[in-house]
């Protein structure tokens, strides 16, 4: 299909598909183009780039790229590179037929010669398919896209693969499953000075929530399973859960650990050629935020808590090998894939790195913790088909997991900004302006059925 690339700097650890043609029982009805060869030749190539100037002193130190080109009705799948000027074999490579092909789009830039030289500008991408999530049917082909003038926006000159079989042969089946959870499950750390730790949902509910309807002052009682909260539709801001009053509500809001677990979303991912296991854990209460000024930190009394809190990561594992390829960790309102073998990564602090100002995010290990190789529940896996997995009832609670509650705190960092050295209240006040918008005022989460990244890929 094509060649791979990657930096130099990491283990080698990508791959490019190897695909072969196989005969379909003949059918009435068949189209035309069906009949014809699924793979193909190319009919020639095309330079795109190449530093050398033919020399044949300079064979080897540098590299010739190669775009096919591909017969009409048929679409290449990446590029080819040689140590020499000569074109490569036309066998050396297939070309695929239309409508066996997705669209793709570029995703991380990996090489860029214009940073260094603007008479020889070259840019080097990685791939992925622009159609993806669960309902995607674009299948990565592994290989990388290349350019001299290129922008985006601009109509790419390669493709990917499509998944055209519904069945999804490849992804496990439910004891496959609970084998990948046991293997791969990370242990969930939690800071040793975090107190808002997380329960069970059916902790959370037989403890004391509430469910409120528009209109009313009085909240209704939540059964264990979640089986009296209205589900379906959309958050029409008719509905929210809330915490309990009085003393059950000093409780609840500090969770239990010991009933904990994650709760596992199964789904296909690139056409069914990796599975997704997004793993939920759920917290009654997110506390308010620390700013850091430098060397001070700044507790804040309101901005940032709010009721409920959703969190998840993501392991998205090769359906080919078995392997786990990456996990994704989410963040406010999106998140980072990180390779397997690089899986100690702790993301920076949020702010000015230079003046050391921003939003506390910290990460260190303590003795609390849970295990999701042992403590979770498998909620969704809709490809295994009806019965195969029960969804509890709090699942399909599309609405708010907490009250809207608005106040103002621009008083708070205002106050803030009053007390700090003249040379710090602009960059400061610069900070605030980029604060997530989580922390701007009291907002409970929406539960994971109604996250975009249900259906949909994970934001990277």
């Amino acid at each position: 299909m094509g060649h791979y690339c990657q930096l130099n700097g990491k283990p080698l650890q990508g791959y490019v598909l190897v695909v072969r043609e196989v005969d379909l029982p003949e059918t009435a009805g068949v189209q035309e183009h069906v009949k014809s060869a699924a793979l193909r030749e190319p009919l020639d190539y095309t330079l795109v780039w190449s530093p050398g100037d033919g020399n044949e002193e300079s064979y080897g130190s540098c590299g010739y790229f190669w775009l096919p080109d591909p017969p009409e009705g048929y679409r290449a799948m990446g590029f080819l590179v040689t140590n020499k000027p000569g074109k490569p074999e036309l066998d050396e490579v297939r070309c695929v037929r239309a409508d066996l092909n997705d669209t793709c789009e570029t995703h991380s830039l990996l090489f860029n010669t214009s940073i260094k030289s603007a008479s020889l500008p070259f840019q080097v991408w990685t791939m992925r398919p622009r159609h993806r999530g669960m309902m995607g049917t674009g299948v990565s082909v592994g290989t990388f896209f290349c350019s001299r003038h290129w922008s985006n926006g601009e109509e790419l000159q390669i493709e990917c693969l499509k998944n055209l079989n519904p069945k999804l042969s490849g992804m496990p089946n439910l004891d496959q499953i609970h084998s990948l959870i046991n293997h791969y499950g990370p242990t969930v750390f939690f800071h040793p000075e975090e107190v808002y730790l997380p329960p069970s949902v059916a902790w959370f509910f037989k403890n004391g929530a509430l469910l409120y309807k528009s209109g009313t002052d009085v909240g209704e009682a939540i059964d264990e399973s979640g089986s009296n909260l209205p589900g379906g539709g959309t958050n029409d801001k008719q509905f929210w859960i809330d915490l309990p009053s009085g003393d059950r509500r000093k409780n609840v809001i500090y969770g239990n650990l010991e009933s904990a677990k994650l709760y596992v979303h199964v789904k296909p991912a690139l056409g069914g050629t990796f599975t997704d296991i997004a793993m939920w854990v759920f917290c009654p209460f997110n506390g308010p935020a620390t700013l850091e000024v430098g060397p001070v930190d700044i507790a804040l009394s309101k901005i940032g808590q709010h009721v409920s809190d959703w969190e998840h990561f993501t392991l998205r594992i090769c359906n080919f090998t078995g392997e786990l390829c990456s996990i994704y960790f989410s963040q406010h309102s999106g998140g980072q894939l990180v390779d397997a073998y690089a899986l100690e990564y702790i993301s920076g602090n949020k702010g000015s790195a230079k003046l050391g100002i921003g939003i506390r995010n910290d990460a260190a290990r303590s003795e609390f913790s849970v295990d999701s190789s042992r403590q979770y529940e498998v909620v969704e896996a809709e490809y295994l088909g009806h019965g195969v997995v029960t969804e509890p009832g709090w699942l399909q609670f599309m609405r708010e997991w907490g009250p809207k509650i608005v106040y103002n705190s621009r008083t708070e960092l205002d106050k803030i900004i009053n007390v700090l050295p003249v040379m710090l209240r602009y960059p400061v006040e610069n900070i605030f302006s980029k604060i997530p918008v989580e922390l701007s005022g009291e907002e409970g989460p929406t539960g994971p059925k109604e996250k975009n990244n249900c259906v949909g890929d994970e934001r990277w």
